[in-house]
């Protein structure tokens, strides 16, 4: 008993050994994990880089997913264009009561297949037309390509307003800007969000400065006012780059934006061009997604067989001269 009173006294500690001993066997820890909080931080912000179908009419489906994952992608936004799936007519409407469930089941499983998503669907059906007949048969065109969407696990869906040039176009202002035709268009993006509603779907508006969408405020103003959080927008600089900077852009939208086209265009020229071929500051654009919107995908548009790589490049290499990472 003696003799372990002894041999305890002998290993009795101060506090403030107790203190320096913890502190000792802390620092391996807190200097581990400042090590993994610097790792961390280091790490580039990586953007998912997807593609539009469209301009691959001459693949069928299978041929382009084969295409696009041998060349890592694995988001695509989805037009019903390919070969083998001609359904897709912009600023129209198409026919398709031959789209079964069952087949819109097996063109989405030979992209998931090749370990491609589809972000989402492209309709740009004709939502400004004058004639009230017209704009409802477009509605449910639209509403029909929803359902084409959910038999394909789709809930996300584009357009822009569609175009329409009267035989006697209005004194003082374009079609699109006169007032009546706003009231006009938030009734229909009201239409149309109770449809997304009762789908489950989102639709994303997509500006252009030659249409009714013409610029990022209006278009911020028009989501607004129909007030409902399942329309949204989609991005493409290059279609404001006449009549908005970059940063307008983010701050009108930014709230709203769930989409991101990567195109191009050259000022004041109408048509646009793939990335990389006009006057579009794709380095600012990129490190403003990144730094703005980072869970955003950016789908690569206006590409077919001859361009789509070269436009990926340019992206890619764009992306890594600020930094950025892709996926």
């Amino acid at each position: 008993m003696s003799e372990q009173k002894s041999t305890m006294s002998s290993f009795k500690m101060t506090r403030r050994d107790m203190l320096k001993v913890g502190t000792a066997a802390a620092l391996p820890l807190v200097n581990t994990s400042c090590a993994m909080a610097k790792k961390k931080t280091s790490q580039p912000v990586q953007l998912t880089i997807g593609v539009a179908t469209p301009g691959f009419r001459d693949y069928t489906n299978a041929q382009l997913a084969e295409a696009l994952a041998q060349e890592n992608i694995k988001t695509i936004q989805f037009f019903l264009s390919q070969s083998d799936s001609k359904y897709w007519r912009y600023n129209s409407r198409s026919d398709l009561s031959d789209l079964t469930a069952k087949r819109c089941d097996e063109i989405a499983n030979i992209y998931r297949s090749a370990g491609i998503s589809i972000h989402s669907i492209g309709v740009y059906t004709n939502l400004i037309h004058p004639d009230e007949a017209e704009r409802n048969a477009n509605l449910a065109y639209f509403d029909r390509m929803m359902k084409v969407g959910a038999d394909m696990g789709v809930h996300t869906f584009i357009t822009e307003a569609g175009h329409y040039h009267p035989e006697v176009p209005p004194k003082g202002v374009a079609y699109h800007f006169l007032g009546e035709v706003w009231t006009m268009m938030v009734a229909i993006g009201k239409k149309l969000a109770e449809m997304a509603e009762r789908r489950q779907a989102t639709v994303l508006i997509e500006p252009y400065f030659g249409g009714f969408f013409a610029t990022a405020k209006r278009t911020r103003m028009f989501i607004e006012e129909v007030g409902s959080p399942r329309i949204r927008a989609l991005l493409d600089p290059a279609n404001l780059l006449e009549l908005n900077d970059l940063e307008e852009m983010f701050d009108q939208l930014d709230p709203w934006i769930e989409c991101f086209h990567a195109k191009d265009r050259k000022l004041h020229v109408v048509r646009g061009v793939a990335a990389g071929q006009g006057d579009l500051d794709y380095r600012k654009f990129v490190t403003m997604a990144a730094k703005r919107k980072p869970q955003i995908p950016l789908i690569v548009e206006y590409v077919g067989r001859k361009n789509y790589k070269q436009a990926l490049k340019h992206l890619r290499n764009t992306m890594r001269e600020v930094g950025v990472g892709w996926k």
